[in-house]
């Protein structure tokens, strides 16, 4: 049976005006810059939608801007992002209404648990809603690793239809996929944009690229070159995606990591003519003029402005 879920699902940037609300105009221009380029699906409110920067009222109009953009073309994967339980259990139904084919879903945050805790949170959510359910393992931001036998069972009792793994840890990514890879229907995905063609090779069904953004037609190839078995191919347009993802050093320190991935996206995509705007979520700050260069300096050598 094949997997519901794979191929190339970038998490959909959230445009702002200068005056720093949504600028709805803009995400539809990026939501259908995405699947003009092939993605596979849609992830909205994830990392690179600033979703913890977002208002009540912003997460339910960037999730209908994009679902109504995506008028159905591909699957819209939506974060149910909230600290604990029953939070995310109310979140995850606010974002069904809405339109989200599945739910991605963190670990606890801010609240101290365990594994026992978080295998339980998971198993209680999936209870409450029938929505399919991706674990997000992104230690980064929850600050706990989800365990790898954790996810296992979760994936073996039909809890989770997925993970999208960005926690780092490639031992841990590479025994989930050796423990999962005769499950049917379960899909294991990489947040990694820079080794992607590798997590493919050891059996990842797919990326979730924050640079997918600005070139999601590249992942696509990558993806495409990979599943026909030209991995000399798949390597070499890596290396280009990689030397694409150094506009997100542009800021060199100036303002926090944060900013500096979603900002040098969000610039790329301005100096693309897809979004009016670069203006980041208050409090972080946006890329000034000569970040901007460099970074279009940058999508011209990798052949994504002339």
């Amino acid at each position: 049976m094949p997997t519901a879920f794979h191929g190339v699902i970038p998490p959909v940037v959230t445009p702002r005006h200068a005056d720093g609300s949504i600028d709805v105009e803009s995400l539809r221009s990026v939501t259908k810059h995405l699947i003009d380029g092939g993605v596979t699906g849609l992830f909205a409110l994830g990392s690179s939608g600033e979703v913890p920067y977002l208002t009540n009222a912003e997460r339910e109009l960037a999730v209908i801007t994009i679902a109504e953009a995506n008028a159905g073309a591909v699957p819209l994967v939506v974060g149910a992002n909230e600290q604990t339980t029953h939070r995310v259990i109310e979140e995850s139904r606010r974002m069904v209404d809405l339109g989200a084919d599945a739910l991605v879903v963190t670990s606890m945050y801010y609240a101290i648990g365990n594994a026992a805790e978080t295998e339980a949170h998971f198993r209680a959510i999936h209870e409450a809603v029938t929505t399919p359910i991706f674990a997000y393992d992104v230690p980064v931001r929850t600050h706990f690793k989800l365990p790898t036998d954790v996810l296992v069972r979760l994936a073996m009792d039909g809890v989770i239809v997925g993970v999208k793994d960005s926690s780092g840890d490639d031992v841990a990514f590479r025994q989930l996929l050796l423990a999962t890879k005769d499950l049917p229907g379960f899909s294991v995905f990489t947040g990694h944009e820079v080794v992607v063609d590798g997590a493919l090779l050891g059996g990842a069904h797919g990326v979730v690229p924050g640079l997918g953004n600005v070139d999601p037609a590249g992942y696509r190839r990558l993806y495409d070159l990979a599943k026909a078995g030209d991995w000399a191919g798949a390597a070499a347009e890596q290396d280009r995606l990689a030397r694409l993802f150094g506009i997100v050093f542009a800021p060199n320190g100036r303002v926090s990591g944060g900013a500096a991935g979603l900002g040098a996206f969000k610039t790329a995509l301005a100096l693309m003519g897809v979004i009016e705007s670069n203006t980041m979520s208050t409090p972080m700050l946006s890329l000034n003029e000569a970040e901007a260069e460099t970074i279009r300096g940058i999508l011209v050598e990798t052949g994504i402005l002339r």
